[in-house]
């Protein structure tokens, strides 16, 4: 059987490293929502310098073209034939992607893609909705989470890999404020579905993490 994954959870959970690794042990398509949500804030970026209103996001979503690709393990992103996958993740996105997935228009327009990818299965799909909004029902449906502290961490740890100068207790206090933001928001807000499984990843390793999850799987 064909399962359809649904794997949500706050910023920093670990959601999209479990998921690409999970969807790589099952042989699935891994869809990083999330990812979706940062290509349109790096075009509204990218045309509309420092001036982010609902008006800005709503052109660059217009017309925009995703591409989501997942080779060995490793997920690229392409926005109107241009690859992505590293700007997405810049600090100035990060900072303006709430307020684009809080849009309805926006949220309308990737839902809809997000259920056409995952409509024939074999899929595991991450984001902050997934399992209450987008695929309510999915075969699996887990919901991830870590401390503040723990994730705050991870996010900083990456970002000084690649190089962006970043202090730990600013993170600290974007995250929670984009835990805020994700939770309170009129539509489709980060919460927990009914049935699904509360994993707290706080000192589980990436392995371990990916191992409950798979033995959840099966």
């Amino acid at each position: 059987m064909k399962k359809i994954i649904a794997i949500d959870g706050p910023a920093g959970a670990g959601k999209s490293t479990v998921a690409k690794r999970l969807a790589k042990k099952l042989g699935y398509t891994y869809i990083d929502t999330g990812a979706m949500y940062r290509a349109v804030a790096w075009k509204t970026l990218c045309q509309h310098q420092g001036d982010v209103t609902e008006a800005s996001i709503l052109e660059a979503a217009k017309d925009i073209d995703i591409w989501l690709s997942c080779i060995d393990g490793k997920a690229r992103v392409a926005v109107d034939g241009i690859d992505v996958t590293e700007d997405i993740r810049r600090p100035e996105v990060t900072g303006i992607v709430s307020r684009v997935a809080a849009l309805g228009a926006v949220r309308e327009q990737m839902v809809t893609l997000q259920r056409a990818m995952a409509a024939d299965g074999a899929v595991v799909m991450d984001g902050r909705d997934i399992a209450t909004n987008v695929l309510p029902n999915a075969d699996v449906k887990i919901f991830l989470t870590a401390s503040v502290e723990e994730r705050a961490r991870r996010r900083y740890e990456e970002m000084q890999a690649k190089g962006y100068p970043i202090d730990l207790n600013t993170l600290q206090h974007e995250i929670s404020a984009r835990d805020k933001q994700d939770s309170e928001r009129i539509i489709a807000p980060l919460r927990q579905a009914e049935d699904a499984v509360l994993i707290d990843t706080t000192g589980m390793s990436i392995d371990e993490v990916t191992a409950r999850l798979l033995a959840l799987c099966k």
